[in-house]
């Protein structure tokens, strides 16, 4: 991981944006833009929301994106099917990945959660550098997430 920012800097910061705004679409929004800024080899950082069983596109930073991603289906699908974070080194070698950005080499899906504990969606990170997610990386992101679950409201309906 090449930070451009500390670890502690990265969830500080975010931490200090959800104070102006806790509802969920500005502050995915801002999630989504500070994490792409804050991580080198990035080319894709964004938010699939669950909506009706499926994840939905949501905020992120990067080219187009595939707007529907069914459960199950691709890294994203497979991390809320199993709801468990999903480090992928080689995309290429995992079964069913759906190439929205074919310079995707690397990619990491966590999910991402409510104060009540429910899967809101995921939080997907895609490199064109193979291998670019390591375990500190892991580590890292997975307490972001938790800070937007501890700090997010979900109260106004974003889909």
């Amino acid at each position: 991981m090449i930070p451009v920012v500390s670890p502690d800097e990265l969830i500080s910061q975010m931490d200090a944006l959800l104070d102006s705004c806790p509802l969920a679409l500005p502050a995915l929004s801002n999630a989504a833009s500070l994490i792409f800024h804050a991580l080198a080899d990035l080319n894709w950082c964004g938010f699939y929301l669950l909506h009706q069983s499926r994840l939905v596109l949501g905020p992120f930073q990067g080219r187009p994106a595939c707007i529907l991603i069914e459960r199950g289906r691709g890294v994203c699908g497979h991390a809320l099917a199993e709801d468990r974070t999903l480090r992928v080194p080689d995309v290429h070698a995992f079964p069913g990945h759906i190439a929205c950005d074919a310079a995707s080499r690397s990619e990491l899906v966590i999910p991402l959660r409510g104060k009540d504990g429910q899967i809101r969606g995921v939080l997907d990170l895609d490199s064109p550098r193979p291998d670019r997610f390591s375990q500190d990386d892991q580590q890292l992101l997975e307490s972001f997430c938790a800070l937007l679950a501890r700090r997010v409201s979900w109260d106004e309906p974003i889909l």
